[in-house]
Parts: structure tokens; C-alpha cells; sequence
């Protein structure tokens, strides 16, 4: 990480920490309120006279929190010149990956240097847009090009599990150039489609020999994006879509993940109780990518509108699958197959069966993956699907077709 990038993230991390101990603050003041005025009673001057002078000490710290917040942006501004070549190692990566996931939509909002840009990576090196640069970086690049696309809080080091890549043997095995695809997953799944759908666009236009076909695999809310992207391809007849052979999704939320609706709960039944309401903005510590995978939403239009922490019913836009493109969907089952509770309801940990499967009550949401194109492994856990060597078997030979 080169001192530029090292004065950046501090900076990135002391506007974080600012702005969470600002909330801190506005949670405990409100709190302090709560209590002082209990509610569905009268209160007393004592009581409205110790919440004035309350609102004196946490304005007071509210003020201290920005200007040390300040303060230290300053002082890393002067010692960056100092500060010494940092390596950036896995860890830091996956640790920003996750940050991202969470906060990422708020990441953003704020300009924060800790944020994702949407890149594409090739053996863990950032993939510049130019021919040039792509024949320097990829030199035995080939016609046929295989991306991987993560999940929620993942980025390109995920797909790598117990010292096995599906895209790699995949890739040596079949003759494919690996292309990853990182993003900031705590926006909405329907900008990153947008930013995809043009970043791949990019990609093929500067590809430095004829390309023949695009394969990609979609691991969780990558599949989402994936398919947002296909989407808006379509809408804006890319090129790149008329060279998309496969998708594959593995463990994708095609119709929601019922832990996101767990906490859309949540936050409904902090704010029916009035001493815990002000904890209420606690259940909305969710990006905005998360609450997407309420229901699976995939375009603007699924979420414009809405309060995306309120309850309501699925409302989104039917999305078929490509017609021209070959799609698979693989599912994991945590317990054995002739356990009920885990294949209808419990799915992976995550992503239930039907939902991995596209399977809808609602005929006109089904997306209608055909028998031979679909997968579901037993006693395996949601991040189990990438390294299953059953799944990698299937993969092999859907691709080899």
C-alpha cells in the first residue's frame, strides 16, 4: 500500500470512528431523554430543567467528537510524508471487504476512502481498462473470458476455501481467462448492476484479442448483480450480452434470504416499545445492499420510493432469466436430504432451497431453471458451495456443454 493510499485509509478510519461516536452520542442523549421523561406521564420542571443542561453536555461533546475528528485528519495530512511503505495484506482487504458490505451505502454517501470502487481483478492485481495495459497484465488472455463475481462482504480472495478456487481449475482446466469482478456490496444490488453492466461493457471493447464468449459465476448477492446487469445490458443492447454464454448462481437469493426479513422485524418491534425505541436505530445498521436481499431486489425500481426499513410486501418487477444465455442455479441444504426443516426452511444458513432454485408460489416470479440445470448439495453451509468438490464437478461439465 503505497503512502498516498495508507494517508487515505486513516483518514478513512478517523471520519468513521468521528461519525460513530457522534451516533453514540445522539443514542445516549436520547436514551437520557427517555428515561428522564418516562413515557405516557406528565413531566415536572425538575425533570424538563436536567434535560436542558443535559443538552448542553452532549452538544458540548458532539463538538469535541468533530473537532478531534478534525484535528487528527490534519495531523495524518502532515505525517503521511513519513509514514513508511505498508503492505497491504489479505487480511486488511477482507476486513474492508466486510466493512463495505455493512456500511458500504454510507461509505459512499460520505465520500470515505475506505469505500470499494467498482474494478476488476486478475491474480490479486487491479485490472486497468486499456488494451495496453490488459495485454501487459494478462499476456496469454485468450478469446473466452471466466468472471467471478462475490457476495455480500466478500471481494476476489473469498473465492479461494480450504486451498480450492472453482475458477481457477475451471479456467486451467477448460482453457478460460480468470477475470474477478470487486465491488462495493453495501450498495444497492441495482447500481452495481449499472456500474457491471458498463464496466463489463468496457472490458470487452479494450479485450486485447476476439472474444468469443463471457461465462460467469454468481456466488450469493453476486448472482443478484449479475442478473441486475444482464438486465440493464439489455435495456442498453450492449455488446457484451450478445457474447454471454453461461450463468451460473451458486447459493443466489433469487427471491430473498429470510434473516434480512428477520431484521426488518426487528427494527419494527424496537419501535413498538418505548423504552428501547431509541435503540431502534441499531436494527438499521444494514447497508443497502443487505435490505435488497429482502426479497431479491434487482433494479431501481424495487426500491425507489420505499423506505427500505419498513415493512411491505414484494413489489418488484418480474425479471425472466436471459433467453439467449444458458443458466444453472445450485443450491446447499445444511442438513441431510430427508431432513424437512432444513431443505424447505433453513436452506443453507441463508438462502433457502426455493429461493436458490427460483422457485416462486407466485408463477409469474418463478424463473423456471430447467431439472438438468440445477444442483443441491446436502450437509453443506452457504460458503461451503466454494469448495465443494461436487459442485465443482457439476460446474465442469455445465461449462464443458
Amino acid at each position: 500500500m503505497s503512502k498516498e493510499n495508507t494517508n487515505k485509509s486513516l483518514q478513512g478510519i478517523t471520519q468513521l470512528v468521528t461519525d460513530s461516536t457522534i451516533g453514540a452520542v445522539d443514542l445516549v442523549e436520547s436514551m437520557h431523554k427517555r428515561i428522564v421523561h418516562p413515557p405516557l406521564l406528565p413531566s415536572t420542571p425538575i425533570q424538563h430543567f436536567i434535560t436542558n443542561i443535559s443538552k448542553i453536555t452532549y452538544k458540548n461533546i458532539r463538538w469535541s467528537s468533530l473537532f478531534i475528528g478534525k484535528s487528527l485528519n490534519k495531523i495524518i495530512q502532515k505525517i503521511s510524508p513519513i509514514i513508511g511503505e505498508i503492505k497491504s495484506t489479505d487480511k486488511q482487504q477482507i476486513l474492508k471487504s466486510v466493512l463495505n458490505g455493512v456500511v458500504g451505502d454510507y461509505l459512499e454517501e460520505k465520500q470515505n476512502p475506505l469505500q470499494i470502487t467498482m474494478h476488476f481483478k486478475h491474480a490479486k492485481r487491479t485490472v486497468e481498462l486499456n488494451k495496453n495495459s490488459l495485454q501487459e497484465l494478462i499476456p496469454n488472455a485468450n478469446g473466452k473470458i471466466l468472471l467471478l463475481v462475490h457476495g455480500s462482504c466478500m471481494n476476489d480472495l473469498s473465492w479461494t476455501k480450504n486451498k480450492h478456487n472453482h475458477g481457477e481449475l475451471l479456467a486451467k482446466e477448460l482453457n478460460k481467462t480468470l477475470v474477478y469482478l470487486n465491488y462495493n456490496s453495501g450498495l444497492h444490488v441495482s447500481k452495481n448492476g449499472k456500474n457491471f453492466n458498463e464496466l463489463l461493457e468496457n472490458l470487452v471493447i479494450n479485450w486485447p484479442v476476439t472474444l468469443e464468449e463471457i461465462t460467469i459465476i454468481g456466488h450469493s448477492m453476486g448472482g443478484l448483480v449479475s442478473r441486475s446487469a444482464i438486465y440493464y445490458g439489455q435495456q442498453h443492447q450492449k455488446r457484451w450480452i450478445r457474447l454471454l454464454d453461461k450463468v451460473i448462481f451458486l447459493g443466489t437469493p433469487h427471491h430473498g434470504a429470510p434473516l434480512e426479513k428477520v431484521g426488518n422485524y426487528l427494527d419494527v418491534i424496537l419501535k413498538s416499545i418505548p423504552y428501547v425505541k431509541p435503540l431502534a436505530p441499531l436494527a438499521k445498521i444494514r447497508s443497502a445492499g443487505v435490505t435488497d436481499l429482502r426479497y431479491g431486489n434487482l433494479i431501481d425500481e424495487d426500491w425507489k420510493g420505499k423506505d427500505r426499513f419498513e415493512l411491505h410486501k414484494d413489489e418488484r418487477k418480474n425479471i425472466p432469466l436471459p433467453k439467449e444465455t444458458d443458466c444453472y442455479a445450485v443450491s446447499a441444504v445444511l442438513g441431510k436430504e430427508t431432513n424437512y426443516m432444513s431443505k424447505n426452511i433453513l436452506g443453507d444458513g441463508l438462502v433457502p432451497v426455493k429461493s436458490a432454485l427460483g422457485k416462486h408460489k407466485a408463477e409469474a416470479k418463478s424463473l423456471n431453471f430447467k431439472d438438468e440445470n440445477t444442483l443441491i448439495v446436502n450437509e453443506n453451509s452457504h460458503t461451503d458451495l466454494l469448495s465443494n468438490t461436487k459442485v465443482y464437478d457439476r460446474l465442469k461439465l455445465w461449462m464443458s456443454k
